[in-house]
């Protein structure tokens, strides 16, 4: 276990979403408009958009710009427009609320999965944001869903490196622009049903105080799971791999992982008081409940964050994060998120009231 005195702190967070929201009949209709005429399975699998718990969430673009087919071009510049606003918006928000500026900033942990940037995102908003030129740049791609508690270990291992500096978080994804008119499978359906667009921002520091710190964090990788999630790169763009049923594998697997995880921090499930999962959607929330022996209805932050933003991939735990936050964090909480690999990530978090 960390010892207290050297564990990162969080400092501030905030989140954001872009300005365009989709109510989820409003995107049904629209996906029936594109799709229904090509793919027989589709009056089927529509069932999908009722059963996922979200009733809007948000986009880069306006609904109409999604019902053209795009390629490679259109997206990437869709993808850094709206990423490099959203990353703004977050970061600067997290910024002013810990009460320091940009150039107090010594690292920026940036984790994104659904867009390429080269030069990466931190560095295209640096002078927007006030970041000074020897600020240090850790770009993370790759962790999909579970990007958001990785991140935060990442971040927090590099604050509790360099105690007293100031460590920026942004988790960032723009999982809209990856629809796809060509690909008729029932991925790309639970894609449409699903994804919005959203970044949240932590500022971390060790050292000196902070009533919420990264008391520990662990991962998991199953071997022979690269096919239950993940992209596939073509010349359209991503298309969303879901080759195995996800709320299947949380129900078998994740509560002895989860035991494992802890063991390793020299801790119990009888030790958390609270647990903050990503809610990959309705089937996955109880899946949870019932892998984590929690009363159903118990994953209530997950649930309410689905509803109004349904699975914006990496950032969406710490919504649900920020939402615990505003309500009141027990002594002890476990982040958990699932992403490609296939991989869990956990965080413990320790506050004093």
């Amino acid at each position: 276990m960390i010892e207290t005195k050297q564990t990162a702190a969080l400092v501030s967070m905030a989140t954001a979403v872009p300005p365009h929201l989709f109510h989820q009949g409003q995107v049904l209709q629209a996906a029936r408009n594109l799709l229904a005429d090509r793919y027989p399975e589709f009056e089927t699998l529509s069932s999908l958009f009722a059963n996922t718990g979200i009733q809007h969430r948000h986009g880069v673009k306006p609904i109409e710009w999604y019902l053209e087919r795009r390629g490679w071009p259109e997206r990437t510049q869709a993808f850094l427009e709206g990423a490099e606003a959203l990353f703004v918006d977050a970061a600067g928000k997290a910024i002013a609320r810990a009460d320091v500026t940009g150039s107090d900033i010594d690292t920026v942990v940036t984790v994104c999965s659904t867009g390429i940037a080269t030069p990466t995102l931190e560095a295209r908003v640096a002078g927007k944001l006030g970041l000074r030129p020897d600020v240090s740049r850790v770009p993370v791609f790759g962790l999909g869903c579970a990007g958001g508690v990785s991140g935060l270990s990442i971040a927090a291992r590099l604050a509790q490196a360099r105690p007293g500096a100031n460590v920026l978080l942004v988790a960032l994804e723009l999982c809209t622009l990856a629809v796809r008119h060509d690909e008729l499978t029932k991925a790309n359906m639970v894609a449409a049903s699903l994804f919005g667009d959203g970044a949240a921002a932590i500022v971390l520091r060790a050292g000196d105080g902070g009533a919420t710190r990264i008391e520990a964090a662990g991962e998991k990788l199953w071997p022979d799971t690269l096919g239950i999630m993940g992209w596939t790169v073509d010349p359209e763009g991503f298309g969303v791999v879901f080759q195995r049923t996800i709320p299947d594998f949380v129900r078998d697997h994740v509560g002895l992982a989860v035991s494992e995880i802890l063991a390793r921090m020299e801790l119990t499930t009888d030790d958390i008081d609270r647990f903050l999962c990503h809610p990959g959607g309705s089937k996955v929330i109880a899946a949870l409940e019932r892998a984590l022996a929690l009363d159903q209805g118990t994953l209530d932050h997950e649930r309410d964050v689905i509803a109004a933003c349904g699975n914006m991939s990496a950032p969406t735990v710490l919504f649900v994060l920020e939402r615990a936050c505003a309500k009141g964090l027990p002594p002890r909480a476990l982040l958990t998120a699932l992403g490609p690999g296939f991989t869990l990530s956990c965080v413990a978090l320790r506050h004093a009231a």
